[in-house]
């Protein structure tokens, strides 16, 4: 009876990973249904799938200065976290991965499945108002340099 009572109640996880940048969205599609299908067989509930799109790292991940956000939310045990680490670990397209304890004792039936999100991401690099493109460097200390070069050359050409 206590094991039956046990197996009602899970604990509630969320893994985010980074998959490499230049994969489509069909092999995120198929790296998401792979992590479905292993929580299903461990006996989990996956509550949702987000794709937070490309996004740029705080530094560079497996040479590559950019990557994409998957992040998902389900229900399992500790053994469950264990064998989507360890997968995840043996995938080649996954660069880095994180799972951490949202809650325990969590009733599966009080959780509802939501759709799947795909957002955005990050616009690229060349996107208006980056602060490479922004002129004036630094709290405007290189338009005050130019000014001081522009009025030393003034009086020389008057």
């Amino acid at each position: 009876m206590a094991e039956t009572q046990a197996a009602k109640r899970l604990r509630e996880y969320e893994t985010i990973f980074l998959v490499k940048p230049d994969l489509t969205d069909d092999n995120v599609d198929k790296l998401k249904e792979r992590v479905r299908g292993i929580v299903s067989r461990e006996g989990g509930k996956v509550l949702r799938f987000t794709v937070w799109g490309k996004k740029k790292t705080l530094f560079p991940v497996a040479k590559q200065p950019r990557a994409i956000y998957v992040h998902t939310s389900f229900l399992g045990d500790g053994k469950l976290v264990a064998e989507i680490e360890r997968n995840l670990r043996n995938l080649d397209e996954v660069t880095r991965y994180i799972s951490v304890k949202i809650a325990d004792e969590v009733d599966p039936e009080s959780r509802p499945v939501l759709e799947d999100l795909k957002l955005a991401g990050d616009v690229e690099e060349t996107r208006p108002g980056a602060p490479a493109e922004r002129e004036g460097g630094f709290r405007g200390e290189a338009p005050e340099f130019a000014g001081g070069d522009s009025e030393e050359e003034s009086p020389e050409e008057a």
